[in-house]
């Protein structure tokens, strides 16, 4: 897919990719089949340049052509491409801007996790400017039965993905207040649900206490937690709870930035628990 580029006319291949990729846009920028005709209208290329970035593209299958309507599409290589981009994408990267910035404002530090197997993984976290709080490592994987945000996201779940997700709990009694059945642990999610957000008081690790909520698509579908969490002597839950509202509104921002890797959900199938799509 060579074409010659710059003043002294030398082939620049990474020119002429970005090129051909800004062909590709401007075919996605219609929203519908689109003939040459059009692309070169809006393209700032030369009419045969255009020409050959199209014949390129769709012998590549990363365009469509249909030779009765003489139009172009994108082609199923970039479904597939896109596929599993988004499979292959973390949250982290688009939440770290938010997690700093509420750590900032509270003081605490902020966890943003993910549910995998049942499990939590810690992906990133917001620091505050000086030391406060808890710190836990990034990566972690730990319980979700007896965590703020691993209750947080259980409590989002679907019947069938909260059901397949207790099966995979050890309900292994960490502290005197660990929940140890299924049972209790889906009468604790239910007021989770009922109250939007979920506490942690002592059941994981003896004298922290956490509070955590979901980060839902607008469609309500789990894409992972953000949590605070401090020790016990230095405060109590009603006043972590006062910490509630800025994390409901750092989970709508995240899910808002987030949305850009969104696929229309009619057509694809959650696979574990909700949040590996």
């Amino acid at each position: 897919m060579a074409d010659r580029v710059g003043p002294q006319g030398e082939n620049d291949g990474a020119g002429t990719v970005g090129k051909a990729l800004g062909v590709l846009d401007i075919v996605a920028r219609f929203g519908r089949p689109v003939r040459a005709a059009e692309i070169q209208a809006v393209s700032d290329l030369p009419k045969g340049t255009v020409y050959r970035f199209l014949q390129t593209l769709t012998e590549q299958n990363m365009l469509s052509y249909n030779p009765d309507l003489r139009v172009y599409s994108l082609g199923v290589r970039l479904v597939r491409l896109a596929q599993v981009a988004w499979r292959t994408f973390q949250i982290a990267p688009v939440s770290q801007p938010h997690l700093h910035a509420l750590a900032r404002k509270i003081g605490l530090a902020v966890y943003l996790s993910k549910l995998d197997g049942g499990q939590c993984v810690s992906l990133e976290r917001g620091m505050p400017d000086v030391r406060a709080g808890v710190f836990q490592d990034v990566d972690r994987v730990y319980p979700a039965y007896c965590t703020a945000v691993g209750k947080a996201m259980l409590a989002s779940l679907s019947e069938q993905s909260l059901a397949m997700a207790l099966r995979q709990q050890s309900f292994q009694r960490l502290t005197e207040r660990t929940i140890t059945d299924a049972e209790a642990l889906r009468a604790d999610l239910e007021t989770v649900r009922a109250r939007g957000y979920a506490i942690e008081d002592g059941e994981h690790v003896r004298g922290i206490i956490a509070v955590g909520v979901p980060i839902l698509t607008r469609s309500g579908r789990l894409i992972g937690g953000i949590a605070v969490h401090a020790p016990d002597r230095r405060t109590d839950l009603e006043e972590l709870k006062m910490q509630i509202p800025d994390l409901h509104n750092t989970a709508r921002a995240i899910a808002s930035d987030a949305a850009d890797w969104s696929f229309p959900e009619t057509d694809r199938k959650t696979v574990q628990c909700g949040e590996r799509i």
